[in-house]
């Protein structure tokens, strides 16, 4: 009896500690209203895009669609910015945040990761010509270099923690690049794997040591913290989808690959 009690007590605990009630989880919920709900910013490629005619398309665009596949249920995207992305899904407008999502401490404090996606750092992005010039954060860090960067996310972040001498404008992250062609602006922090995909997308423009990161970074989908039933779910999900080599197709669809020198 006594032996009977303690497993009772045990299993109470587990399922309040891990928010693990099966008639109430979040993975049940997605099933059973058919749909998943995707937070994106659509304004990130490689990693999601939303052109003018509505349709989204990128990385995580895909592999939204591959979990959606997996539970039998149809995606609704749900159009959110950086700024507020959290608010959005804390306020329960989405089951899962996809689209270059960058893992931060501040981040995690209000929401679950996934199992890390991939490693990817804040490098700059320039006109070719320039490299020379913004190889480090001290050449950066000065009052005459104009950076621009989009609003809200952790490249702003990045400007504002390590590089406050330098001129920061704000601009959205869909036509940010021309602003950069056009000498309006010098440099762009991002990561790497955007760099790489803009200077695939766009001539003249060049990322700067992209293996080399001027802060270290990882990318995750963001999930909300009110069950861990849905977080295991999805981590396994992303486990198979890199054992199998689907992640693998699908990355190599979309990123650049750094020359070898």
């Amino acid at each position: 009896m006594k032996t009977m009690k303690r497993s009772l007590m045990f299993g109470g605990l587990l399922a309040l500690t891990f928010g693990v009630h099966a008639e109430n989880s979040h993975l049940d919920s997605v099933i059973q209203q058919g749909q998943l709900r995707v937070c994106t910013t659509g304004d990130y490629k490689p990693y999601t895009f939303k052109a003018e005619d509505g349709e989204y398309s990128g990385i995580d665009i895909t592999m939204a669609r591959s979990l959606a596949d997996s539970l039998g249920v149809k995606v609704d995207w749900v159009q959110t910015t950086w700024k507020t992305l959290m608010p959005d899904l804390l306020a329960g407008k989405c089951d899962i945040g996809m689209g270059g999502i960058s893992v931060t401490l501040e981040r995690q404090k209000k929401a679950f990761f996934s199992t890390t996606l991939d490693v990817d750092g804040k490098v700059p992005l320039v006109r070719c010509e320039d490299q020379a010039l913004y190889q480090t954060v001290e050449q950066i860090n000065q009052p005459s270099v104009r950076l621009v960067e989009p609003a809200g996310g952790t490249n702003e972040a990045f400007v504002h923690a390590y590089l406050p001498k330098a001129q920061l404008q704000l601009h959205d992250n869909v036509t940010i690049f021309q602003e950069l062609l056009d000498k309006k602006a010098d440099v762009m922090m991002t990561d790497a794997s955007e760099a790489l995909y803009q200077q695939k997308l766009k001539p003249g423009l060049c990322a700067v040591n992209p293996s080399q990161f001027m802060q270290y970074g990882e990318k995750a989908y963001l999930l909300p913290r009110d069950d861990m039933t849905w977080k295991l779910y999805v981590d396994q999900w992303l486990h198979l989808a890199k054992v199998t080599g689907n992640y693998q197709k699908i990355l190599g669809q979309w990123i650049a690959t750094p020359e070898a020198k």
